[in-house]
């Protein structure tokens, strides 16, 4: 079957960006290649490469953030610390999703998580001048290794495919035994793969970060989108899984994003374990003259980048969390409708001969949610099946007019490609992703 996108002008689009190798384009270069070949071949692209929410935003937010514009709130600079509403309502927050105890000092407004994570590799990696390094569990957001880069510090990262279970304890043993590991960062659910840390596995995270003295940067951008579990009811069990209930050394990262559709305001909280919050270092004290690591972060780093988070941002993520909190505002059930769109899409790919690649929680079939990887396996020219590498596989469906990343750019080693559901918002687009991937196995 013929495919819609002719190589010779994806060819010369990708020459036109200098991208050489299309593996290495970054999400928002492969979606720039999409946009390209469709003003150019007036093929409508299925874009399946960036994780832009597909639902409203949660209406209490934007309710909430209106009325404080309108209350004049504009003017005014934020508490570097963050509106004492927005602090209470993050930490009651955390105790009706996580169960978890965190003071409401430690609960602080970022420009976002991508702001959360920068900022929380930048205060780690200068806490102790002999842990110089990142810990990256792969695959992972990949603009997190591009900040480790920018900011010139040291990383080192495995795959966790070949390490689930019982086989991780060694494999964090082997780096943290070096001295060198100052942080370890992942996301459960996990950005690209979809899988969820077991309980098992964050104990084993968190005891070998408390005996190594390293600082777990838990990444919870998708929190409770296991769609497997009732993890929806505020207060009552079963809750978000959390390395929190394993080590005091660590941070969380949440995001209004994804859970309240509240990308466009760039807000998001970082969580700081309260003991971790009144540590002192002598490496601070001497670069911030602030000891306390809670402190140094506010005062010596977040001042520096930002200067605050947007004001009335932070009453719409509050009234979001006190929503939540209160039970009036069901972020699972809304976000739900991911886990919809992936279980009808993952149908359409396995029934033209692809796989997922990361496809199990233990002897779990991962979850249905927001994003899930997949792979191909074509005839060679002895007639033997070989997969189809991540670049080669990425490719093959952007001339089928499907977009997406290769593994490769998340830190997998496995071979594959990214597929994301949110911006499947029509029912044609289904029609039409179930047609280009049967034209797709027609060709290999």
């Amino acid at each position: 079957m013929r495919q819609p996108i002719n190589p010779d002008v994806l060819c010369s689009v990708l020459e036109q960006m200098d991208i050489p190798e299309i593996s290495d384009a970054t999400i928002r270069q492969s979606g720039a290649i999409a946009r390209a070949l469709e003003k150019a071949t007036g093929v409508e692209f299925l874009h399946l490469e960036m994780g832009i929410p597909g639902l409203p935003p949660a209406s209490v937010g934007v309710e909430a953030e209106c009325a404080a514009l309108k209350a004049g709130i504009a003017s005014v600079y934020p508490d570097m610390k963050g509106t004492p509403e927005l602090k209470t309502q993050a930490s009651r927050f955390l105790k009706a999703y996580l169960d978890i105890d965190l003071s409401p000092e430690g609960c602080i407004p970022t420009v976002g998580s991508m702001q959360g994570s920068f900022s929380s590799f930048l205060l780690c990696s200068q806490l102790n001048p002999s842990k110089d390094t990142i810990l990256f569990i792969d695959p992972g957001f990949p603009v997190q290794r591009s900040q480790a880069r920018i900011l010139g510090i040291r990383s080192q990262s495995f795959d966790i495919y070949d390490y689930r279970g019982e086989k991780l304890a060694g494999k964090l043993e082997e780096f943290l035994s070096t001295g060198r590991i100052a942080a370890i960062i992942y996301s459960s659910p996990n950005n690209p793969a979809w899988f969820n840390l077991t309980e098992d596995e964050l104990r084993t995270i968190g005891e070998a970060a408390t005996r190594h003295d390293a600082i777990v940067i838990e990444d919870l951008a998708y929190m409770c989108m296991d769609f497997r579990k009732p993890l929806g009811r505020p207060f009552e069990p079963p809750f978000q899984p959390t390395v929190a209930k394993y080590t005091d050394n660590y941070i969380i990262l949440m995001s209004a994003s994804k859970m309240f559709s509240y990308a466009g305001q760039r807000i998001a909280m970082v969580a700081v374990s309260d003991k971790l919050y009144m540590r002192e270092y002598d490496a601070l004290r001497q670069r911030y003259r602030i000891a306390r690591l809670g402190e140094a972060l506010v005062l010596g780093i977040l001042y520096a980048v930002s200067s605050g988070t947007s004001h009335s941002a932070q009453y719409a993520l509050a009234a979001m969390f006190k929503a939540a909190s209160d039970g009036s505002l069901d972020f699972v059930a809304d976000t739900a409708e991911y886990g919809r769109r992936a279980s009808l899409t993952k149908k359409m790919f396995l029934d033209n001969g692809f796989h997922i690649v990361y496809s199990k929680d233990g002897s779990e079939d991962v979850s249905d949610g927001f994003f899930y990887t997949v792979g191909y396996m074509e005839k060679s020219a002895d007639g033997n099946p070989k997969e189809m590498t991540g670049a080669y596989l990425m490719q093959e469906l952007m001339l089928c007019g499907i977009c997406s990343i290769a593994l490769s750019l998340t830190g997998s080693a496995q071979n594959g490609v990214r597929i994301c559901v949110s911006q499947l918002n029509r029912p044609e687009q289904f029609d039409m992703l179930s047609e280009r991937l049967r034209m797709f196995a027609a060709n290999h």
